[in-house]
């Protein structure tokens, strides 16, 4: 039965912009703090306080305005959102309603081979509230201020996806742009980007939109998923028992795997909007505009053409490696270095992803600096290690970000280069292992990987491995 109907579904996605102050003042907005300690009265609400405009905030939203083909507004302005809540102490929230700083855009997305433009309605500016504390102990809530005022852009898109897989293709679009923009770093399971989902179902060929719900604040694209998945069923049961579908914001719980209401769904009118007789206009003139275009960074959209034209490296590896801006930063500052394309890309293809599996670790959160992997790459170049001593020094440059020559100096890693001493060591081998020789010399060639293998270990590790198999194969030729 579900197949008979298609999912309507459009997105306001909230991002907390990544500037040192608030939104209207001076206040630190680093994460963290004892609970009040990042306010002042701007940010606290007090009465006769004045709210003035960071430049910065109005700069990152016209740069994300520009990355996702928007129109940006020239003369704008903000307006007050009145409603009352424990955690906003003005009982408004200053927003934009009637001139967003950015509107009609639009980005691309592909899911299954499949692409299509997801069209964007605007976005604006505002400011986050507070945040409640309940203290399960005495049962109140308490109110921590610091997070008022931090700088929110709101991304509202037209209800142009139709699935899941859609949301998440769009969600993880924006997300990149944002970051190579530096405009965030859109950590869902922070709380620095976060997705309303708005919702509502239709018959298949059907034009008129059915009833939609809202769907606040969800983090992760599990939830996103599942939310989506959940809410879709839910409104087809309520269409197919002859009920209607209640316009209403819904709260989804995903630990236990629905939805309930939470109130009915605001319109505007309901906030009572007005402009905000405290800030003066907004006038974004051709001198600042230009200005933001001339710092606009190349995206990953365009790193990926210019990776496939520029580096010999496979389409997978720059998929993978242009996904994460941290992890293309280090693979563009390692071959600065000097390092190969191709060795760096197989760096980060196999060892870096073996141990951001191991640790736990998002690329977005590699801490390793690419001077020390650029290092690692030349010391196997010029042999002066060996490709599994190399590995050993990168977990600890992964880790603890060690510098690799003095870890090599230190712990005796150096490959012997004295061959001498590394043909006398193969010949005792050969000695040892008659049966192994007899297997060689009788055609089965594999056997020259155990005395390699033996070797290696005779050598505790620091041999190169090429130069054991040209003097291995000299001994057994004679």
């Amino acid at each position: 039965m579900s197949e008979i109907y298609e999912t309507v579904i459009g997105l306001e996605v909230h991002v907390e912009l990544a500037t040192k102050t608030k939104i209207f003042c001076g206040c630190s907005t680093a994460f963290g703090g004892e609970p009040n300690t990042h306010t002042c009265p701007v940010c606290t609400g007090m009465p006769g306080s004045l709210p003035v405009l960071n430049k910065a905030v109005l700069e990152k939203a016209v740069a994300v305005g520009l990355a996702t083909n928007c129109t940006i507004t020239r003369k704008g302005k903000f307006d007050r959102k009145n409603y009352f809540y424990p955690d906003n102490p003005q009982n408004y929230q200053i927003s934009q309603l009637y001139f967003p700083i950015c509107r009609d855009g639009k980005v691309e997305i592909e899911v299954g081979g499949e692409k299509k433009f997801i069209r964007i309605h605007e976005i604006h500016m505002e400011e986050d509230a507070g945040k409640l504390v309940h203290d399960p102990f005495t049962d109140t809530s308490l109110v921590d201020y610091n997070r008022s005022g931090v700088p929110l852009i709101e991304i509202v898109s037209e209800p142009d996806m139709r699935s899941a897989d859609e949301v998440n293709a769009y969600l993880d679009k924006l997300r990149l742009i944002i970051q190579y923009l530096g405009a965030s770093d859109c950590k869902l399971n922070e709380g620095s980007m976060r997705a309303d989902v708005n919702l509502s179902i239709r018959k298949v060929g059907e034009e008129k939109f059915g009833t939609r719900t809202e769907m606040k604040n969800l983090n992760s694209f599990k939830a996103i998923t599942r939310a989506i998945e959940n809410e879709r069923e839910r409104q087809i049961d309520l269409i197919e028992s002859g009920e209607g579908v209640i316009q209403e914001t819904r709260r989804w719980d995903d630990e236990k795997g629905y939805s309930y209401a939470m109130r009915s769904k605001e319109d505007a009118q309901d906030y009572r909007y007005f402009p905000d007789p405290d800030l003066v206009p907004i006038i974004v003139d051709d001198e600042f505009l230009n200005s933001v275009k001339s710092r606009q960074p190349e995206l990953r959209d365009e790193k990926r053409i210019r990776y496939k034209e520029e580096y010999n490296i496979p389409e997978y590896d720059i998929d993978i490696i242009t996904n994460s801006k941290r992890m293309a930063d280090i693979f563009e500052e390692t071959i600065s270095l000097g390092a190969e394309p191709k060795k760096v890309s197989n760096w980060l293809m196999v060892e870096t992803m073996r141990l951001m599996k191991e640790h736990d670790v998002d690329a977005d959160n590699l801490s390793f600096s690419s001077k020390n992997l650029a290092k690692i790459i030349e010391m196997v170049d010029k042999k002066v290690i060996n490709g599994s001593v190399a590995k050993e020094v990168f977990e600890k440059v992964f880790t603890d970000d060690i510098e690799p020559e003095k870890y090599v100096e230190e712990n005796g890693l150096k490959t012997v280069n004295d061959e001498g001493a590394l043909t006398k060591t193969i010949e005792e081998i050969v000695a040892a292992n008659p049966k192994s020789v007899e297997d060689y010399k009788s055609g089965k060639e594999k056997a020259i990987g155990f005395l390699v293998g033996q070797t290696m270990k005779a050598m505790k590790g620091k041999a190169d491995p090429g130069e054991v198999n040209r003097i291995l194969k000299e001994i057994l030729s004679n």
